[in-house]
């Protein structure tokens, strides 16, 4: 219930700082949160690529052909 209360508190203030804030900081704010989501999915392909292993550019090259 407490976690919910934050949570419910913290998105008002959120909410309340959104609506305050100019254009420009909030397209700040979704490039530094597009930002995020293109770090997370980087790193995710590197786990992947250490557990599956890569293919060289050449070996790659090659099957476009």
């Amino acid at each position: 219930m407490t976690t919910t209360t934050k949570r419910q508190s913290l998105l008002a203030l959120i909410q309340a700082h959104l609506n305050l804030a100019p254009e420009s900081t909030l397209e700040k704010v979704l490039e530094l949160l597009e930002d995020e989501e293109d770090i997370r999915d980087a790193r995710a392909e590197i786990a992947d690529a250490k557990i599956n292993g890569t293919v060289s550019w050449d070996d790659y090259k090659k099957g476009l052909m």
